[in-house]
């Protein structure tokens, strides 16, 4: 099982979110470099449009991650396809797999914040529509240097090429899901390796759909190999449980409380959080032991992961915080989840 770290490079961290823009960019890149240097195998950063969060140009600071890293491999996580131009994102992508010497992928989705919609000029009537047809050419540009094709919201391409081309033979593209019944079949249909994002409840109760994904993959042909599942969910390492908790709660519920207010959401009480930290809840916050036990019980619970991904940007957690968090995931948790 793969081992990695998502991050929607969070521009509120210290004493009253003070920090600089500028300081927030270089402590990730620090904790990026130290992901790689710890054993981690993927770092991936999201697409926002907002104020709270840095990562509106993700391939720019995978490529600036690139120059400071050897091994991990990088990640969007995710790329908001809907309100992209696929044949931009194919070249960004293929750019940065030159880069790090063919360490790049793609998760894309359709973007559970809606912001991007507004500010490229799509309407979130053809939420779906946008979504389908650009995967459609995202793929045909991956595997074809030549493109003809057509669509309903970008101009069609007569037999024109797309430069540069990834180094990797097949640039691994990914489907970001929810809890959408269809984007499941449809991931197992293309015979796309899945991110389950659980960022509530209870993560058994993805198994059902995690099961649709695996049934249209086999119906489509693919091969159980082919079809590999990852999860995303918020977590947090201490050095034990309680430290854990205590670092991590109250800037989880300042975060969910305020992200709340925006989508409908009540807001997050000590009560709600302490079941979303049992052994059956989503959140992944623990000492390294907990963590491993947690994960691999996730992994049991949906027939199995190949990846698993901490979301840890959170308001309130310092710089010092996460390091020491990424090296335990390095030090401990991975080695753990490797022995079983």
């Amino acid at each position: 099982m793969e081992i990695g770290i998502d991050s929607f490079a969070s521009a509120m961290y210290g004493d009253n979110n003070t920090l600089s823009s500028v300081d927030a960019m270089e402590q990730l890149l620090q904790r990026i470099e130290l992901a790689d240097q710890a054993g981690l195998d993927v770092f991936g950063i999201g697409e926002h449009h907002k104020k709270e969060f840095l990562d509106s140009a993700t391939a720019v600071i995978l490529g600036a991650a690139a120059g400071r890293t050897k091994r991990i491999r990088l990640a969007s996580a995710v790329s908001v396809l809907s309100a992209a131009d696929p044949v931009r994102l194919y070249q960004n992508f293929a750019t940065l797999d030159l880069i790090s010497k063919g360490r790049a992928e793609i998760v894309v989705g359709r973007g559970s914040a809606i912001e991007a919609y507004p500010l490229f000029g799509y309407s979130l009537n053809d939420y779906d529509a946008l979504f389908s047809e650009k995967l459609d050419l995202l793929l045909q540009i991956r595997d074809n240097e030549f493109i003809t094709w057509s669509g309903k919201f970008r101009p069609a391409l007569n037999n024109l090429p797309v430069y540069p081309r990834a180094l990797q033979e097949q640039l691994p593209i990914w489907l970001g899901v929810g809890g959408t019944p269809e984007s499941f079949v449809r991931a197992g249909s293309l015979g796309l390796p899945l991110i389950v994002a659980v960022i509530g409840g209870q993560t058994h109760r993805f198994k059902p759909l995690v099961d649709l994904y695996r049934e249209a993959g086999k119906a489509a042909g693919y091969k159980p190999e082919e079809l590999k599942v990852g999860l995303h969910s918020p977590g947090f390492v201490g050095s034990t449980t309680a430290k854990a908790i205590e670092e991590y709660y109250p800037g989880y519920a300042e975060l969910w409380t305020k992200l709340g207010r925006e989508r409908g959401w009540p807001p997050v009480t000590k009560d709600k959080f302490d079941g979303l930290i049992d052994d059956l809840g989503v959140l992944v916050v623990g000492d390294p032991e907990r963590i491993a036990e947690k994960i691999l019980r996730h992994s049991e619970s949906l027939g199995g992961i190949s990846r698993f991904t901490f979301q840890m940007d959170n308001a309130g957690l310092t710089h010092t915080q996460l390091m020491s968090a990424i090296e335990l995931i390095g030090s401990k948790v991975i080695p753990l989840i490797h022995k079983g």
